[in-house]
């Protein structure tokens, strides 16, 4: 009997061994396509923005008594226009649940500016917070296009 539970066992292995590359497969395929995903979202996320020039060095912050308005155009990016019409492009390290759709956006200031260490946090409608999502660098451009 030790003979045939021995055998029954080696079956057993052989199978699970024979598996283990189609589950590694699989984990190669789910993360190929998260990829592909990731992608598209990005593509997706600059294609809501109007097109716009780098005209100047990433700044850490802006000061937020010339800051006129902020122009939310995508879960992951957010234009700020200056009062002297300066106007510097955001992009969120990740994307920001939401703030696409809601395109409204809070913030708290400690020292006068607004920086990439800072946090926003989306505005619903009847002004329930949503997210919090972390900045990053601000980039001084230029349209190319009319923003529409």
């Amino acid at each position: 009997m030790p003979v045939r539970s021995a055998r029954i066992a080696s079956c057993r292995q052989r199978r699970l061994v024979g598996r283990r590359p189609a589950v590694g497969a699989l984990g190669l395929c789910a993360a190929l396509l998260a990829g592909c995903a990731a992608q598209v979202e990005d593509s997706a996320a600059a294609e809501d923005a109007p097109a716009a020039r780098v005209v100047g060095e990433p700044v850490d912050c802006i000061q937020a008594s010339v800051l006129q308005r902020s122009l939310v155009r995508s879960d992951r990016t957010i234009d700020f226009e200056m009062r002297n019409r300066d106007l510097y492009r955001n992009t969120l390290p990740n994307r920001c649940p939401s703030l696409g759709f809601e395109k409204r956006i809070a913030y708290e200031l400690r020292i006068g500016r607004l920086c990439s260490t800072d946090l926003v946090r989306v505005l619903h409608a009847g002004g329930a917070r949503g997210p919090a999502c972390g900045l990053g660098p601000f980039v001084p451009v230029e349209l190319v296009e009319p923003a529409g």
